[in-house]
């Protein structure tokens, strides 16, 4: 009967192609970058612009906190915002402090409505500002209406 031995130099060579596969595995994850808060926080916003519904929402509040209250060294700015889906109404809030250059939280009209981008799998993975895309609107009308100008009324000729 033959058996399995650790001499033989067959199963010596699979165990140390095995042990080769494993210690590469193990090598990559110990090695590779992790992506930081920022870069993960820039890959959800991209992903939502992508792929996120737009729902309407509102502005509640805006929040804006020193580095002693927010434990940051650049303290931190927030949009507080509110929307419904499938009538759970969700309240939440973005940090917008890497989003400086394209939102100004002090320009933000409370009360007014917004766009809001969610997951639809998620509804409370949501946003309302990201570096292409904003929600935020200047006046409560999203849409300005124009109306064509009037012509004047001519009266018809009689014959």
């Amino acid at each position: 009967m033959n058996g399995l031995s650790l001499r033989d130099p067959q199963v010596l060579g699979a165990l140390a192609a095995a042990s080769l596969c494993l210690g590469g595995v193990v090598a990559y994850y110990a090695l590779r970058k992790r992506p930081s808060e920022e870069e993960l926080e820039k890959l959800r916003r991209e992903e939502l612009v992508q792929s996120g519904r737009i729902i309407d929402g509102t502005v509640i509040d805006i929040s804006d906190l020193g580095p002693q209250e927010s434990g940051r060294p650049d303290g931190m700015r927030l949009i507080l915002y509110k929307y419904q889906v499938a009538g759970v109404v969700y309240e939440c809030s973005q940090d917008v402090t890497l989003l400086q250059e394209h939102v100004n939280i002090y320009d933000c009209r409370l009360g007014f409505p917004c766009s809001v981008r969610y997951n639809p799998h998620r509804p409370v993975n949501s946003i309302i500002v990201a570096e292409n895309w904003s929600g935020l609107r200047n006046t409560a009308n999203s849409i300005p209406i124009r109306r064509p100008p009037r012509k004047p009324r001519v009266p018809a000729r009689y014959l």
